[in-house]
């Protein structure tokens, strides 16, 4: 934008292509950003535009306490936060104006829900939603800072349909040609909802609803900023398909951002509309329970699932997330709270709460028997709603192994299912695989003679980029020496993830008993460990 600004491109005439400059102007000024959406008959939150703590004290006071105040053109909601009065406001003002020079007040809609839209349009206005997501957590937490999942779970038919026609009317009025993030605050007692910003570039979602669909979207958006209209695309996970198509989905896809907040002494644990966290997991399952139980694991691997033993029951953290939250809302179900009293205190839908008691009523049934009682059906069950073998083991008061052994007596193993974006109604090329217990086939063979290679997992603080490209360079020398490669991980933001990096990508836990999984499925040669 500043090199557009001060005519360098003009100077050198240097072409930009894609999205028009001005479109990145429209999305990111918030001023613009309003009247733009309003000149279509949509709505934005009230909100004001500032420059100074004087204006910002202004604007709240027409608005209305509690506001919200976040900084314009910045990324991870850097300087954002809640006021519910003049002082925290003045705190907060001072902080967000020394990140950028516009700051934004907004209404606060802390408790709507939080839905995004991947939307994707070429220069041709051919335009497709690939992917909608939704927050577990309600508006107020940062994106980055919410539990995911997609596709959407709560929202209605015609909910989905309203808002699908929203983005496209918005992507098209911004003349956005490429990929195009847009969020929105949905009430959850009526069909009200606000545009709460549009990302005109690929942004933390998209390579997360890339990942979720199996819909190269970055892939797609270079090809249409050279002018290369969405029906020529070839979609190269089907391989017949066009990329003019809208993804549809027979599973459930769950991320869980993983926060390091313990490593730092003096930080707050609350998280909140700016980002803590430094990495995030992705779990794929055919029911919300199964993937969910599985992210958490995958989070952190000293933790067996949704388990209320962790945390005690703390009415203020449930107010106020911290990064532990999810244990204590699991403490609370177990001590009986009713989801009605939870929903007051986290704004989290009903629904999701109804499938986390699930997992906790299921806690009484294993705990009622022991390793000579369990039947079949109990522990198939179990198995369907994302227990792992250790997380059994516990409950049932024996060890992993036994859990293990018995579960392999009984030939309760888990079906590998490929990601094809097209809900099983084409043939699909791809390798792009996961476990689960829900279903009846495998969708492939396991013709033996390839190497295994274990990625190393979320993203933390001392493990990071640079263990994903030790997984990626080791991939490519098995594969320059003529070899099969079998990849498993579980971190959307790695290249390790991408399918065409390896022969066969497993997006799954690294664990001894997944890995031990799909071992004696492949059958590997070998296996490199990361």
């Amino acid at each position: 934008v500043e090199l557009q600004k001060s005519k360098v491109f003009e100077k050198y005439n240097v072409n930009v292509l894609g999205t028009p400059i001005q479109s990145i102007i429209n999305t990111e000024d918030r001023k613009i950003f309003a009247e733009k959406i309003n000149a279509i008959g949509e709505k934005v939150a009230p909100s004001a535009a500032v420059s100074s703590v004087d204006e910002a004290l202004a604007a709240a006071r027409q608005i209305g306490y509690p506001v919200m105040a976040r900084a314009a053109f910045s990324l991870g909601g850097l300087g954002s936060g809640f006021a519910n009065d003049e002082e925290e406001l003045k705190a907060l003002a001072h902080v967000a104006l020394s990140h950028s020079d516009q700051l934004i007040i907004d209404k606060s809609l802390k408790g709507w829900k939080e839905v995004e839209y991947e939307v994707v349009r070429d220069a041709y206005d051919n335009c497709i939603t690939v992917c909608n997501m939704e927050n577990v957590d309600p508006l107020g937490i940062h994106t980055g800072e919410s539990i995911v999942v997609a596709p959407s779970q709560t929202l209605s038919n015609k909910e989905y349909y309203m808002l699908r026609n929203t983005a496209i009317k918005v992507i098209k009025h911004f003349g956005i040609i490429g990929e195009c993030n847009i969020q929105y605050a949905l009430n959850p007692n009526s069909e009200e909802f606000f545009i709460i910003e549009v990302n005109a570039r690929l942004s933390r979602s998209s390579a997360l609803a890339s990942k979720a669909t199996g819909y190269p979207l970055a892939y797609v958006a270079a090809k249409l900023a050279l002018g290369i209209p969405l029906p020529e695309i070839k979609n190269s996970v089907t391989g017949v398909t066009t990329a003019c198509f809208e993804p549809s989905l027979d599973y459930c896809v769950v991320k869980i951002p993983r926060w390091d907040l313990a490593k730092f002494n003096r930080v707050s644990t609350k998280i909140g509309s700016s980002m803590k966290s430094v990495g995030e997991v992705m779990s794929i399952g055919r029911n919300f329970e199964e993937a969910f139980q599985k992210a958490l694991r995958m989070v952190d691997e000293n933790v067996n699932g949704f388990d209320p033993y962790i945390q005690k029951v703390n009415e203020n953290e449930l107010r106020e997330p911290t990064d532990k939250r999810m244990f204590v809302l699991a403490a609370a179900l177990r001590k009986g709270y009713a989801i009605d009293k939870v929903y007051e205190l986290t704004k989290i839908d009903p629904w999701f709460l109804e499938k986390f008691k699930n997992i906790i009523d299921y806690y009484d049934k294993l705990e009622a028997v022991n390793h000579e009682s369990i039947t079949f059906e109990i522990l198939k069950k179990a198995k369907q709603i994302g227990f792992s073998d250790k997380q059994i083991a516990v409950a049932i008061k024996s060890t992993e192994l036994a859990v293990r052994k018995l579960r392999e007596e009984y030939k309760i193993t888990p079906f590998v299912k490929q990601i094809d974006t097209v809900a099983a109604e084409w043939p699909a090329s791809t390798n792009y695989l996961y476990l689960t217990y829900n279903g009846s086939t495998h969708d492939l063979d396991f013709p033996g003679d390839h190497i295994m290679v274990l990625g190393s997992g979320v993203y933390r603080i001392g493990s990071s980029v640079e263990f994903d490209w030790c997984a990626v360079g080791c991939l490519r020398e098995v594969r320059n020496q003529g070899k099969k490669t079998i990849m498993i991980n579980y971190n959307p933001e790695t290249v390790s993830t991408d399918y065409d990096m390896s022969d066969r990508l497993y997006f799954e836990e690294i664990s001894f008993e997944t890995v031990m999984d799909i071992y004696n499925l492949e059958q590997p040669d070998g296996i490199i460990l990361s």
